[in-house]
């Protein structure tokens, strides 16, 4: 593990001779404000890794925009070295392929380590529960464009699909999400419906929709539930159904798909 931390330290130092004097400014800042949040060393590297990683993608992108190839293919070059010696990344792809090979104690070995540098990682960017045959799958993405890293804003987006696996209707009538970022601050977020619908759903139907939040870390987490009726029942009471916790990830995860 100590060999992670030593690639982890060179291309971090070629990373940000590429970002300029003023973002390195910028990073050392972001440490002090991660650690005096009460985070630990390795969680504050992990936030300060992240942070790099989007600037990277960020300068790239102006770079191809303004059609400096030459800076685009540097800062190209920068970002693959980044991803190949990144460690959460790396432990990822080792214990992916340690469970591959049946080498569980070697596997086990790998998520510990992520466990103490990036505790997020473990959380996939998608999730799946089911209440009372109610069931909602969620699935999440950064979105690069609409973020500003050097502005300590990260913009995701997630879809939602709620399937009715019930014998009768639904309506849903209220959300509830618990929005957590990278430094445990928690926001509690209520409102009516979903994207300005209180969606009936019969059985054996599904609905979807799509929305985002914006973050000021690189990563966090959401979960939640989603308060529903039976539109067959005079007089039934609402119940609660469960968003269950999914990932807020620059770095994303190993399962790509979209639900």
């Amino acid at each position: 593990m100590q060999s992670l931390s030593l690639s982890m330290s060179l291309s971090m130092r070629s990373a940000l001779r590429l970002l300029g004097p003023e973002v390195r400014v910028k990073r050392r800042n972001a440490i002090v404000a991660c650690a005096s949040d009460g985070e630990s060393g390795s969680t504050a590297s992990f936030l300060s890794r992240t942070q790099t990683y989007a600037l990277l993608k960020q300068q790239m992108q102006v770079a191809a925009k303004s059609e400096d190839y030459k800076e685009a293919a540097r800062i190209r070059d920068s970002l693959k070295l980044f991803e190949d010696e990144e460690p959460v990344l790396r432990l990822r792809r080792l214990m992916k392929e340690a469970i591959a090979d049946e080498r569980f104690q070697d596997a086990a070995s790998y998520r510990d380590e992520l466990k103490k540098i990036a505790p997020h990682s473990l959380l996939k960017c998608s999730s799946d529960a089911t209440t009372l045959g109610i069931r909602v799958q969620v699935r999440s993405v950064y979105i690069e464009g609409r973020s500003q890293p050097s502005k300590g804003l990260y913009f995701f987006a997630y879809r939602i699909r709620i399937t009715n696996n019930s014998d009768h209707p639904v309506q849903l009538l209220r959300r509830h999400w618990i929005i957590t970022d990278a430094n445990e601050r928690t926001e509690n977020v209520w409102g009516i419906g979903v994207v300005g619908e209180q969606p009936v759903i019969l059985p054996r139907n599904s609905f979807e929709y799509s929305s985002a939040c914006p973050l000021s870390t690189p990563n966090g987490r959401m979960e939640g539930d989603f308060e529903m009726i039976h539109v067959d029942r005079v007089g039934s009471r609402s119940f609660n159904v469960a968003i269950a916790p999914f990932s807020l990830s620059l770095l994303g995860d190993d399962d790509g798909h979209i639900i």
